[in-house]
């Protein structure tokens, strides 16, 4: 153990010393797939280019984090995917009193978003905001470390695709001003009471896309129904009296309990772990309000721990 630290350390210094000189390279990219839910190929870097993403992120994200919108929920300390569906419903029902006033939803999203991110339009939002030149060199590295786009992945990763959304939030919001407007990642909400005024919307957006970010509104995800039919975000339907955990987000929850739970019977899987999970899913059924299925998570929990 000691010598794996000592050996630890030596490498940092390395790192350290070569960051200083910017005699630093990044490395290549292990690559696998997963599927939660849908199939994703998502690239690895390496230990030693990972601890300088890690650091960068601490010492930009700050800067360019005062710069976005509040309703970007996506990857910011604080914020997440609950947060983001309980403020948008929220948000929906008081515009729309509840549902007694008509409410229109505008539904949209990005085109193979990560892997379309035009490389020099994502380098020159970032110079716009860092003026230290090894700092500079660093993002220009991890950004030409990868082909095209941006890798699933990275730490980095996450903050470059909310600094290359952020014009877009400020347009949407301070030019076209919606009654409501929310993003998650690329997936993104236009709230208004009328449903012409919505329509009129899209070849905006879908133009300020497309000569702005070199980007593509999805066809195929341009969703726009009354807000009392219920709105699809993030797993979840939202209604004006209620939010429920879509049918396949369900399945998929109890189907993950069942595979941690064999984990921890099998000795593959801590029980502080398992207890972390079950806390998580709690979370995940609590927005939902579904009272009955976390009396049954619950259960499981005393039972099992």
């Amino acid at each position: 153990m000691q010598e794996y630290a000592l050996h630890l350390e030596d490498n940092l210094f390395d790192l350290h010393d070569r960051l200083v000189n910017g005699a630093w390279t990044h490395g290549g990219y292990e690559e696998f797939r997963v599927c939660d839910p849908k199939p994703r190929t998502i690239h690895k870097a390496e230990v030693a280019d990972r601890i300088v993403h890690h650091a960068l992120c601490r010492v930009i994200e700050p800067i360019f984090d005062r710069s976005f919108i509040f309703d970007s929920w996506s990857c910011r300390t604080g914020k997440g995917n609950q947060g983001a569906v309980m403020r948008c419903h929220d948000n929906l029902k008081r515009i729309s009193h509840h549902g007694k006033q008509p409410l229109w939803i505008l539904k949209c999203d990005i085109k193979k978003y990560f892997e379309n991110i035009d490389q020099r339009t994502l380098l020159g939002l970032m110079m716009r905001k860092i003026d230290d030149p090894q700092t500079q060199d660093l993002v220009n590295k991890i950004i030409a470390s990868f082909k095209h786009g941006l890798p699933l992945g990275n730490l980095t990763s996450q903050l470059f695709a909310n600094v290359y959304l952020n014009p877009l939030d400020h347009y949407i919001k301070d030019v076209l001003r919606p009654s409501f407007y929310i993003r998650y990642c690329d997936d993104f909400i236009l709230a208004h009471p009328s449903k012409a005024w919505l329509m009129e919307q899209i070849p905006k957006i879908s133009r300020y896309v497309t000569t702005r970010l070199h980007l593509t509104l999805h066809p195929n995800k341009i969703i726009l129904r009354p807000f009392h039919q219920g709105i699809d975000w993030l797993g979840y339907t939202l209604f004006p009296d209620r939010r429920m955990m879509r049918p396949r987000t369900r399945k998929r929850l109890w189907k993950n309990i069942a595979v941690r739970m064999d984990e921890y019977f099998e000795g593959i899987q801590e029980g502080e772990s398992l207890r972390s999970t079950f806390s998580s899913y709690d979370g995940i059924l609590k927005v939902s309000w579904n009272g009955d299925e976390r009396k049954r998570l619950e259960c499981l929990r005393s039972c099992v721990l």
